[in-house]
C-alpha cells in the first residue's frame, strides 16, 4: 500500500492551503476535447484520502462516457503532485485499508488498484504532469499514464518499502512496461528517492520542463487534432500488445485495423490528407 509520508505536512509552502474537508478533491474542466483534470488537497500533498480515490475514479468514469473527449492531462494543485496514501487520515478511518485492500470477485482490481488502472484503462490518452513529490501511490498513479511530463525539481519514489509493503496499486502493469527488470527491483527495494533527470533515464518519464503543463498542452493538442477513433485504436494497440507474441500481436493489429477502415472519421482522415492543406479540414466526429 502506498503510504502518506506524515512528516511532508511541513513541507507545505506558499501555495493555498484553505481547502475544508468537505472540499472537492478533485476538480476537472473540458477545452477543445483536452480534460484537464487537478488534484485538489494540496495542504496534504494531494494525499490520498476515501473520498480522493472515490473521485478520482468516479472522474475517469465521467470522462469515458462523455466521447467528446480526446485527451486527458493528469496534474495537482499546490506544491506536490502526489505523496501517496495519506496515512493520517487511514488511521482515522478503520474501514479505509479494508475497503481498498477488498476485491469483488467478479472485478479486475481492487479500489486501491483501480486508482491507477482507471486512467489505463481509459480510450483515450492520459498526459499526468508532475512536480513536487511523486510518491507511492502517486507514482503508480503517473506510472499508469501514456506520458509523463516532469518539473525539473521533482522528486519520485517507490516509498512502500519504508513501510514494509509492496507497491500494490497496478505497478506490474506500468512499470514492467518502461524499465528494465534489476532498476525496477532495486527502486523497490530500497524506497530511495530519486530526481526527475533520473527517472527519465530509466524510462519512467517521457519529458523533463521547466515548464511540463505547457509541454503536456501542446501534445494534448496536436493528439486531439488526429482522428479520435485511430488515436483510441493505437492505445489499445500498445496497451494489450505491447508484450504479445508474434501471432496474436499481428491478429490484434488486424482486428484494430479492420475496426476504423470505411468509419466516418477514417474518412474525414483520408479526405483531410488529400486536401493537403489547401482547404480548412474537416472536423473530427465523436470517438466511436
Amino acid at each position: 500500500m502506498a503510504l502518506f509520508l506524515p512528516e511532508l505536512h511541513a513541507m507545505t509552502s506558499s501555495s493555498p492551503s484553505t481547502s475544508s474537508p468537505s472540499a472537492p478533491r478533485v476538480t476537472w474542466e473540458v477545452s477543445q476535447h483536452i480534460a484537464v483534470v487537478y488534484l485538489n488537497r494540496p495542504d496534504k500533498l494531494n494525499g490520498l484520502d476515501r473520498p480522493m480515490f472515490q473521485q478520482l475514479i468516479q472522474c475517469a468514469r465521467d470522462i469515458r462516457r462523455d466521447r467528446s473527449i480526446r485527451v486527458v492531462i493528469l496534474a495537482a494543485r499546490g506544491d506536490s503532485f502526489c505523496a501517496g496514501l495519506d496515512f493520517a487520515a487511514a488511521s482515522k478511518d478503520r474501514w479505509m485499508i479494508p475497503n481498498l485492500l477488498l476485491k469483488w470477485p467478479w472485478s479486475k482490481t481492487n479500489l486501491a488498484q483501480q486508482i491507477a488502472m482507471c486512467w489505463r484503462d481509459l480510450p483515450v490518452p492520459v498526459i499526468a504532469v508532475v512536480h513536487g513529490n511523486c510518491f507511492g501511490g502517486g507514482l503508480q498513479m503517473a506510472l499508469a499514464a501514456d506520458f509523463r511530463f516532469a518539473d525539473v525539481q521533482t522528486r519520485f519514489s517507490i516509498m512502500e518499502m519504508k513501510w514494509g509493503l509492496i507497491p500494490d496499486m497496478s505497478i506490474l502493469t506500468s512499470l514492467t512496461n518502461l524499465t528494465r527488470q534489476d532498476i525496477a527491483k532495486e527502486l523497490t527495494m530500497t524506497g530511495r528517492v530519486f530526481d526527475a533527470a533520473e527517472a527519465q533515464s530509466y524510462g519512467l518519464v517521457t519529458q523533463v520542463s521547466e515548464t511540463p503543463m505547457d509541454a503536456a498542452m501542446a501534445l494534448a493538442q496536436k493528439l486531439a487534432q488526429q482522428s479520435p477513433d485511430a488515436i483510441v485504436a493505437t492505445k489499445r494497440l500498445f496497451n494489450q500488445g505491447w508484450k504479445r507474441g508474434e501471432w496474436s500481436a499481428l491478429r490484434l493489429e488486424r482486428w484494430l485495423q479492420y475496426g476504423l477502415l470505411g468509419r466516418k472519421n477514417q474518412q474525414i482522415a483520408m479526405k483531410n490528407g488529400l486536401n493537403k492543406g489547401s482547404k480548412e479540414p474537416r472536423p473530427f466526429e465523436p470517438r466511436r
